[in-house]
């Protein structure tokens, strides 16, 4: 790979889907700059459904539960923690997700630290209430594009900066101006998750019809009341969704920018990752809820060097591959309980092996929309699912329920083979290599949950509690 870099940014987006890059022009034009310079890993996978089961394996290269039936990082090395020891300035912000706070191990290695939980007043209210910020949000646009129109200012920004998009770039900023080289900056990004209320101006940037206020208040509402959804409310959520998309490029825009002003450019590697993805009906549903299908497991992943090679690997990997291949970026060695290895040769064009299958997981209550939706090992039923650069299966642990897909035929996921499987239509070896896998990666989940008695059973601070909650964890 090429020479050692100073200097690390590693950006995360939430519920960003893998398709949601590489598309129409107008949606993300920074990232797919990134990606044409870096390279693209275009089977990548998170190692579960939505951030809690899917971060452990960003900051600690191991799979979720590993060490006992919580989520979080426990004893397991952080990727921050490995940086600090040797050296770097260490800076994590995260824009409110509470799922990554200090309460799950986060923190751990971090000179500066802030999650952005904590908030008074009417961001406060609104962050507790996000179909009223979204009715506040879309109501009060035409008002603020008039004054803004008037004022000679932007309307690129929220009204309410509920998604604490620009505190997290204010202080990713203060730290990139006031930091000599030599560092790891992490920024977490939650504008694409729900509810998505984008800037106006981004909405009209990734959208050539116009959609009346009516008419995107109406899918926020029928949504926040579970009514059906038909396909115009879904076209104005994933156009939406879309501006949300387009509003976190231009942030990582400025932030790059940053980077050019300060001189630090030449010195810097970025990666950039999807912490999950998100659905639109693809199998039934909105949002992430426990399901192991392609829109919720397949996510962008790309690194860039300034002095490497720009390529596609088609291989499929994981994102336990993140934190090794920061620290191979930064020429340190990576914690040796880790388990994914780096990519960061394929920057020199080297091959990727594969370390196939790449197994995710998720835990569903008595039904997939079951609330509290569960967040521990033992809170519902396990699902695992194991991907290979063909075939997807998916089993269900409790009911022994199996599903397979082939997607080099079915990309969508939407013809279970289990079913014909014995009768021929998909090779056995297949079958057995993958639910090996599985059964192997249950066997030790089930170990570390038995031997770990130190659970905490997800008990919250009363602001990380309401945050999960205002993102529909209840």
């Amino acid at each position: 790979m090429p020479d050692a870099v100073d200097n690390v940014v590693l950006v995360t987006v939430d519920s960003l889907r893998a398709d949601a890059l590489g598309g129409d022009d107008s949606v993300s034009p920074v990232l797919d700059g990134l990606a044409e310079d870096g390279v693209v890993f275009e089977n990548a996978m998170a190692h579960g459904n939505w951030t809690p089961f899917s971060f452990p394996s960003v900051h600690g290269s191991r799979p979720v539960f590993d060490e006992g039936a919580d989520i979080g990082v426990a004893s397991t090395p952080t990727l921050a923690e490995r940086l600090s020891e040797a050296g770097l300035d260490t800076a994590g912000f995260n824009a409110a997700n509470g799922f990554l706070t200090d309460h799950w191990g986060y923190d751990r290695g971090f000179d500066e630290f802030e999650p952005f939980v904590e908030s008074g007043g009417y961001s406060k209210y609104l962050a507790a209430h996000p179909t009223v910020q979204a009715w506040v949000q879309l109501a009060t646009s035409p008002f603020r594009r008039a004054a803004t129109v008037l004022s000679g200012g932007s309307d690129a920004r929220p009204f309410a900066d509920v998604s604490r998009m620009g505190d997290l770039e204010q202080r990713a900023t203060e730290f990139l101006e006031g930091t000599d080289t030599g560092f790891f900056l992490w920024v977490h990004y939650m504008d694409t998750h729900t509810p998505y209320v984008p800037a106006p101006r981004h909405l009209r940037e990734v959208s050539d019809t116009h959609f009346g206020l009516f008419r995107m208040l109406g899918a926020h509402l029928r949504t926040g009341l579970g009514w059906d959804v038909d396909e115009r409310t879904l076209g104005t959520l994933r156009t939406l969704y879309d501006g949300t998309v387009r509003q976190v490029d231009e942030s990582v825009g400025r932030l790059l920018d940053t980077l050019d002003a300060e001189g630090l450019a030449d010195d810097t590697a970025v990666v950039v990752a999807g912490d999950h993805g998100e659905e639109f009906l693809d199998h039934g549903h909105l949002a992430h809820y426990p399901k192991l299908y392609g829109e919720l497991v397949e996510v962008p992943y790309v690194v860039t060097h300034p002095d490497g090679e720009g390529g596609t690997v088609h291989e499929p990997v994981g994102l336990d591959t993140v934190a090794p291949t920061v620290c191979d970026l930064l020429g340190v060695d990576a914690a040796p309980a880790w388990e994914g290895e780096s990519v960061a040769p394929a920057l020199d064009g080297e091959t990727i092996e594969s370390r196939s299958p790449v197994v995710s997981v998720a835990v569903r209550g008595e039904s997939v929309t079951s609330q509290p939706i569960p967040r521990r090992l033992d809170d519902g039923e396990l699902l695992v699912s194991a991907r290979d650069a063909r075939w997807t299966y998916v089993e269900h642990t409790e009911s022994g329920h199996r599903e397979l897909y082939d997607r080099r035929e079915d990309p969508d996921e939407q013809v279970d083979l289990c079913a014909d499987a014995t009768e021929g239509t998909a090779p056995p070896p297949v079958l057995d290599r993958l639910s090996a896998a599985v059964a192997d990666h249950v066997d030790r989940l089930e170990s570390a949950a038995d031997a770990d008695e130190s659970g905490d059973g997800g008990q919250t601070s009363d602001e990380i509690a309401a945050r999960l909650k205002a993102l529909g964890y209840k």
